[in-house]
Formats: structure tokens, sequence, C-alpha cells
């Protein structure tokens, strides 16, 4: 169903990590919009999980690492995908390489007295062993910018962060839901919450790959997980 999603990949890599390829929020900053999903609604693939995952595979991070106990599974009757956080350290990728497209997500951490630092993510990108990701950072009203290990040269890995260009993350308090988007398109890469765009990176390097969440060691729920192709 969603083979028309991915796209062949073109041999990229570049030095991304110059002041030229980061566009960020203070060009976007106050630019109010509606999600995709909602601007644009038709032409959308749900890929919420069955109860038994199917589709969807786990990756420690570092992927060189062990996995922990199984800490994802889905709320049938309330369509929530739900990690219990307690399970060490690791990615929940969508097996299907994914080329040109927008991943819509919804998420909530689950609100605990007393607990702090809520960390999690949702990538886009990735490479099927998760050595090479882009991740959009979310946490407790924190959060809200791209950040990654993308394709260098000679086979090397390549760090970006744009935590310092990004001065309204416009992520929510613990407890409370918020609504993000990715677009991927060629190598660049579009973050958009909770009704503005974030930032931009110009070049993550890569022209497809795969999306995911992250498990970090908090209770999180995700609905309304859905891809659309971009053409």
């Amino acid at each position: 169903m969603l083979n028309h999603l991915c796209k062949p990949v073109q041999a990229a890599t570049a030095a991304f990590v110059a002041t030229a390829s980061l566009l960020c929020a203070g060009q976007a900053k106050g630019a109010e919009s509606k999600s995709k999903l909602q601007s644009e609604p038709e032409g959308w693939v749900d890929i919420l999980p069955a109860a038994d995952l199917k589709g969807w595979y786990r990756v420690p991070v570092p992927p060189t690492g062990q996995l922990g106990r199984e800490q994802w599974h889905v709320d049938t009757e309330r369509k929530v995908l739900i990690c219990d956080g307690d399970g060490g350290h690791d990615m929940l990728l969508f097996d299907k390489e994914i080329g040109d497209a927008i991943f819509h997500v919804e998420f909530c951490f689950t609100k605990i007295a007393g607990k702090t630092g809520y960390n999690s993510g949702i990538y886009v990108r990735n490479s099927k062993d998760g050595a090479l990701w882009h991740q959009a950072q979310i946490g407790d009203a924190s959060g809200g910018y791209l950040f990654g290990e993308s394709p260098g040269a000679d086979s090397q890995k390549k760090f970006f962060s744009l935590d310092k260009q990004v001065t309204d993350p416009r992520v929510k308090w613990a407890g409370e839901w918020n609504t993000l988007e990715i677009t991927a398109r060629g190598k660049g890469l579009t973050l958009w919450v909770n009704g503005a765009v974030t930032c931009q990176f110009e070049d993550c390097g890569r022209d497809k790959g795969y999306l995911g969440l992250e498990g970090e060691g908090y209770r999180i729920e995700f609905r309304n997980l859905k891809v659309k192709a971009l053409r």
C-alpha cells in the first residue's frame, strides 16, 4: 500500500554543517499555519501499528547496544501507540523506506509527579539499522528542533543540531497533546510544531529512509500516525 511512497536513492553527501545550510525559526517565527493533515486532508495513509506491531521493528540506541524489555504496545480501543518508558533507549521504526513525504504525529507524555527531563523524538530519513538518524527533539515544553547524524565524507557521519537556532520550540508541557509534522523533500527537512514551522535543515544527506519514534525512559503516547507521499 505504501510502495508509492518509495523513490530511488540518489547519491548524496554535502557539507551541510555550514551556516548556509541552516534555515531556522528566525525567518519562520510567527508564521502560524494549519497542519498539512488539516489543510490537505486527501492522500494520507494511516500507519498506526496493529496490536502485534507488525510492520514495525525495534533498534537499540546506539544500534550496537542491547534491546531492553518489550516496551511498545497499542491500545486498540483508543487507537494509541504507547511506549512504557521502562525498556531502555530504543527506536521503533516503520519497516518501509520512504521517499518524499510528510510524517504526521501527535504525542503526549504521561505526566508523573516529581518526574523531570521528559525526552523523546520523532525520526525521518534514518538508515535501516539506525546508525544514521534525523530526529525532531521533543520534551516538556522543550525541544522543537532537528538534530542527528547524517552521512558525511569518506563514509564518516556528521552530527548536526539546530537547537541554538530555535527560539520558539512550541512543544507543550508534559500531559498535553502536541501535533508535529516533518516534511522530507529530497534531502531537506522541515519541522512544524503546534501551528508553525520551527526550523528547516537543507541537507540531511539522504533522499529516502526510515521513519519512527523514540523510547528514552519516559512513558509517552502517540496517535494519528500518518504519512502522505509528496509528488
